[in-house]
């Protein structure tokens, strides 16, 4: 990084010699401090900057849940509307967002996976809707190309995503369909285990307290097939909330990279859906990326004693067990609204604000384990997520701030900010096209 990219108009003349040798002879990670004795750049200054990095950026969210009739209404805004509403998205200067087609658990049964089958279908049924009736704003993209083509119009680029296999009813062949429809990107998990992949989340039987083993001890037959399949189609494969096997496993499957659209760092957030080390470290190593999302349970560090004993107060007096994934873990099985209230308030108080800046940590840790080319920003907007200063789309400027602070450069802010994500999906382009002119031949 270099602080003339952070704030145009530095120069060079500002430091002595001797700092400038230093910093050059340094490779400052991104959350470092450069210190000197030259007066530092005025807020007017830093905030002017990162205005024209976010304008210059793809502002690329890797992960939104799509809004239907059935939603909670507290995954919403204040105002009731999606955290992604069209308008919302222009205020933030957002140029691109993948709306999930995602599904929750169920029965492993035919009937099952019909229910799942048509949630999915209400759900892309909704985001072509919206697209349709936003046409001045929002526009469905299918490649690459289109994301950037549709944010330069000065819309908003709205990638297809999926999420949890059970929507195929069994067939590997049903990827086919969705890929048809639009979606570009794919993760076989949710909560849950399901026939093709284990969960980060194993689902709890309420009836005898039981958290269901892993079923497959990764993917299954059908799991794998649905990995080869996703690459033959020129897919992103997504392993957010995929169990550790699982997600190893996909990754020495897959052709192309991977990403995690919605995952931090377990290392900090000790949550189950959150990536180990080891898991970070091959997905930087294959050339995936990491994107972090803005939800407290996920950020905070959870693990002081002073917290573990006030989670545990809390879930005691809701009649829930200790914590297995994460702090709200069972808030669902709660049958009265008011308790649940209740309960995820309490969870709120005794886990403290989660903060723009506990978000970048959790990005700087990333970087300096594994590069800036692997990490990004993925919400889970309308599934509960939203933190102090980033609560919906209109505010993502505060996150490109946050970067500017912390001392990112643009050219990184740009990677962040949906560069990385855009280089992963063209490798999947590439592959896929490469594959199918071989089948020519």
């Amino acid at each position: 990084m270099t602080l003339t990219n952070v704030v145009p108009g530095w120069t060079l003349g500002k430091f002595t010699a001797a700092f400038v040798l230093a910093f050059a002879l340094s490779a400052c990670a991104p959350s470092d401090r450069v210190t000197s004795e030259s007066e530092p750049p005025s807020e007017a200054a830093l905030i002017e900057s990162a205005r024209t990095i976010h304008q210059q950026s793809p502002v690329l969210d890797a992960h939104a849940d799509i809004v239907v009739p059935s939603t909670a209404a507290n995954f919403l805004s204040a105002d009731g509307l999606s955290k992604v509403a069209p308008s919302k998205l222009k205020a933030g200067g957002v140029g691109a967002v993948v709306m999930s087609i995602a599904v929750g658990p169920g029965p492993r049964t035919p009937a099952g996976d019909a229910e799942a089958r048509a949630e999915a279908d209400e759900k892309l049924a909704a985001v072509q809707a919206l697209a349709a009736e936003n046409a001045d704003t929002v526009a469905i993209a299918k490649s690459s190309d289109e994301i950037l083509a549709i944010r330069e119009s000065g819309k908003t680029a709205l990638i297809l995503g999926f999420q949890n296999a059970r929507a195929l009813e069994g067939n590997v062949s049903a990827l086919d369909t969705f890929y048809q429809a639009g979606v570009r990107v794919f993760a076989l998990n949710h909560l849950a285990h399901n026939d093709f992949s284990d969960s980060s989340r194993p689902f709890h039987d309420a009836a005898t307290g039981l958290y269901e083993p892993d079923a497959h001890g990764g993917l299954s037959a059908l799991g794998l097939a649905a990995i080869d399949r996703i690459n033959a189609l020129g897919g992103v494969i997504d392993i957010s909330q995929a169990s550790k096997a699982a997600t190893l496993e996909t990754i020495a499957r897959s052709k192309t990279p991977v990403i995690a659209s919605h995952s931090n760092v377990r290392a900090i957030s000790n949550a189950t859906r959150n990536l180990s080390d080891e898991e970070i470290d091959r997905i930087g190593e294959t050339g995936g990326v990491i994107h972090v999302a803005p939800f407290s349970a996920y950020l905070i560090n959870f693990s002081t004693p002073e917290k573990l004993q006030a989670i545990d107060k809390a879930r005691s007096a809701a009649g829930l067990p200790a914590a297995y994934s994460y702090p709200y873990e069972l808030y669902w099985e709660l049958p009265d609204p008011a308790a649940r209230a209740t309960f995820t308030a309490s969870i709120r108080e005794a886990l403290g604000p989660a903060t723009i800046d506990i978000m970048i940590d959790h990005i700087d840790y990333i970087v300096k384990r594994i590069g800036i080319d692997h990490v990004g920003i993925g919400t889970d907007f309308n599934h509960g997520s939203g933190i102090e200063g980033y609560e919906d789309a209109s505010e993502s400027f505060a996150v490109t701030l946050g970067l500017v602070r912390r001392g990112y450069s643009a050219d990184d802010i740009k990677k962040i900010w949906g560069g990385n994500f855009l280089r992963v999906l063209r490798e999947a382009e590439r592959a896929a096209d490469s594959s199918k002119g071989k089948a020519k031949h």
